[in-house]
């Protein structure tokens, strides 16, 4: 054996350059790997089989490769420099010169680490940052990934694309999450109806319909808003649907404002429509209105205190009796 280990040691230093001393450092940084290795499959096989949860078992993953690539680069600088007096005197060295060399690589581990932290957003969130919407299916230490929404298809769905992103970006894009604190948000459907519809009997259907629409009849619901109103200084007026009012051009704008899940938005909306075509079908006095030319007569139809006339006046002859 001995033997064996002394011909391996001198063909080393003749042909690599090796000295007994790095081979011996080579050898053990490779036992490390390999004891790496087979912990990796050991923690990921007992996570895959007990945890049945997909967004928690990729967490429990994703935090035991970060711990255990931790555990091998700080074995492998022992192994290799002697101890933290060593190596930590040649990390100072290359440490100014990785600073510029390394630039964007730099930002986007720090970006890594503010999102680790502070949590803007989280594995299945869905985000908005900069021009770009989906959910995030994984994070990584340079960059995290998006299933894009949005975008050349309508609404909220899925284009089927994955987005990847630097961590960096968190620092100069503005990060909005539908998803996080509280988990629903508001829409909104603006309804216009003619001047001369019964506006506030369409009003009252469509209060009706959006109550029936909205999730805040939930009861999980109703304890995520006060969660949120914990977590963050936040205050809601109004969680109920509602209907403004408004006076546009063409007619009267009922504006509908409801809750619903940010994944459900263009579902729910068709719910919506859906009832708001088939309520106004059977009312007599309701009717859409949209942008039409017509000519008015103040005189004739205008109000009598407006300058109008009650109708039209004529007078009638009648001739004389024979």
């Amino acid at each position: 054996m001995n033997d064996l280990v002394q011909t391996v040691v001198e063909w080393s230093r003749a042909n690599l350059g090796l000295s007994a001393e790095h081979l011996a450092d080579l050898f053990l940084t490779v036992v490390a790997w390999g004891m790496l290795a087979l912990a990796r499959f050991v923690v990921h096989h007992l996570v895959d089989r007990r945890v049945e949860d997909v967004q928690r078992r990729y967490a429990l993953n994703k935090t035991s490769n970060y711990v255990l690539g931790i555990i091998f680069f700080v074995s492998t600088m022992m192994i290799w420099f002697g101890g933290l007096t060593g190596w930590s005197a040649y990390l100072g060295l290359v440490s100014a010169g990785l600073a510029i060399a390394l630039q964007d690589p730099l930002v986007n581990l720090v970006g890594w680490i503010f999102i680790s932290v502070r949590k803007p957003f989280a594995v299945g969130d869905r985000i908005e940052i900069g021009r770009h919407r989906g959910d995030v299916i994984d994070q990584r230490l340079f960059q995290f990934s998006l299933v894009e929404i949005g975008n050349w298809v309508d609404a909220d769905q899925s284009t089927g694309r994955i987005i990847h992103i630097p961590n960096g970006k968190v620092f100069r894009e503005t990060t909005a999450n539908y998803t996080a604190g509280f988990k629903f948000i508001w829409e909104e459907i603006a309804v216009m109806v003619t001047f001369e519809s019964d506006w506030e009997r369409a009003k009252r259907i469509l209060l009706e319909i959006a109550q029936r629409h909205t999730v805040i009849q939930d009861d999980e619901a109703s304890k995520e808003v006060r969660r949120a109103s914990r977590r963050y200084m936040i205050f809601f007026e109004h969680l109920t649907p509602i209907v403004w009012t408004r006076v546009a051009d063409s007619g009267i704008v009922l504006t509908m404002r409801y809750i619903c899940e940010p994944r459900r938005r263009r579902s729910t909306a068709t719910g919506v429509w859906e009832d708001i075509l088939r309520a106004f079908s059977q009312e007599d006095g309701i009717d859409f209105a949209y942008p039409t030319m017509r000519h008015y007569d103040n005189r004739r139809e205008g109000k009598p205190g407006a300058g109008g006339v009650e109708g039209p006046q004529s007078e009638v002859s009648q001739a004389p009796e024979q």
